[in-house]
This record gives C-alpha cells, sequence and structure tokens, in this order.
C-alpha cells in the first residue's frame, strides 16, 4: 500500500487558504473494528482508503463521533458527555486511544496529525490510484452500546470535500457492545496493559 506523505503525530494542521475547491472521489475499502468487546480490552480500529479519483486529494482526513447527543457534543472523538451534575468533568472517553497512535500500516511511527478539532486525524496528501490503511488502538474504559460513526474528508479549510461515487460523504459506523466483565490482563515489559490469551 502506499503511504500517504505530510503529516505526521503531534503537530496541529489547520486549514489553508490556498486547499483547492472541489469535490475528491475516495472509496472506503476496509473497515474493521470489533463489534463485541470487554472492558479493558485493547482493539485494532483499521480504516483502508482510496483515492478513486484523478486529482490529488489535497488533505485526507478522518473524523469520528460516537452517535447520540452524548457523542456529538463531546470534544472527544471516542467519548461521550457525561450529564451527571456532580461531574466536574463532564467529558469521559468509552476508548482510550493509545500514544503514538493513529499510524499508518506496517508503520511504527505516529501516522495522524491532530488539527483543530480533536475530533478530526490529518493525513496529508493522497494521490490519484493510492490507498492506504490507517490504525487506531483503542481500549474501551466504559461499557455500554455504541454507534461509531467516522467520515472522510479532503480538505480542513471547507473547499476541498471527499466524495463517493454517488456523491455521499464517505464514511460508515460501527456498531460495537462493551461488555463490563473484565477480562484477565496483565502488564508487558513495555508498560502495555493487554488480555490474557486462553490456554496461556
Amino acid at each position: 500500500m502506499a503511504a500517504l506523505l505530510g503529516a505526521c503525530g503531534g503537530g496541529e494542521s489547520s486549514g489553508d487558504a490556498n486547499e483547492p475547491e472541489g469535490k475528491f472521489h475516495v472509496k472506503v475499502t476496509e473497515a474493521k473494528f470489533p463489534t463485541t468487546q470487554q472492558l479493558g480490552q485493547t482493539s485494532l480500529l483499521q480504516l483502508g482508503i482510496r483515492n478513486t479519483g484523478k486529482g490529488t486529494v489535497p488533505v485526507l482526513n478522518v473524523s469520528f463521533t460516537i452517535a447520540g447527543e452524548a457523542g456529538e457534543t463531546s470534544p472527544l472523538p471516542f467519548g461521550v458527555n457525561d450529564s451527571q451534575r456532580e461531574l466536574a468533568q463532564p467529558e469521559r472517553p468509552v476508548w482510550v486511544l493509545a500514544a503514538t497512535y493513529p499510524r499508518l500500516h506496517g508503520s511504527s511511527d505516529p501516522g495522524g496529525a491532530s488539527t483543530s478539532s480533536r475530533k478530526t486525524f490529518s493525513f496529508g496528501p493522497l494521490k490519484p490510484g493510492e490507498t492506504t490503511k490507517a490504525v487506531w488502538k483503542l481500549s474501551a474504559v466504559r461499557p455500554g452500546q455504541f454507534d461509531l460513526l467516522y467520515s472522510v474528508d479532503a480538505g480542513l479549510g471547507g473547499k476541498a470535500k471527499a466524495v463517493t461515487t454517488g456523491g455521499a460523504t464517505p464514511g460508515g459506523s460501527f456498531a460495537t457492545v462493551i461488555s463490563d466483565q473484565l477480562p484477565e490482563t496483565e502488564v508487558t515489559d513495555s508498560g502495555e496493559i493487554v488480555e490474557i490469551k486462553k490456554g496461556k
């Protein structure tokens, strides 16, 4: 797969005044995320995206939000607003994103820059015909049933728009149930909490 050029994790990207205006055709070629999870379980969310148009996508980016008012009003990409009045900090994560993620598939380096919106991850330009896969490493920390929505766009300034061949905004959702039954875990030498596999 072709790696996206441009942004690396940690920096902030913003809309470019020189961003070209127009529609850029892209296709989600792969979308994976477990539908059943447990508290403390770490899973990979994987998205494959292909530029099916004739022009270079200026700034490929992916945005996440959890469906419903609690998710839509939260500034967290993988979190919700908790309505309990006694909470000093109403934002509550449903999944915690691991450090140095997202990454491009097969890379150990960060591959998505932060933007002015915490819900949006920027991956830089994508040339015609190229495909890339982005990976998010997420740990479930809140039980319940959640629909995680994602959308793909072609720019950060509002001028460049990603569309499918049918003219719709590329994207989709993952319907996931997180159980409150905690799996057996252990801490690796690198400090990561992982599930103990059966038979170990």
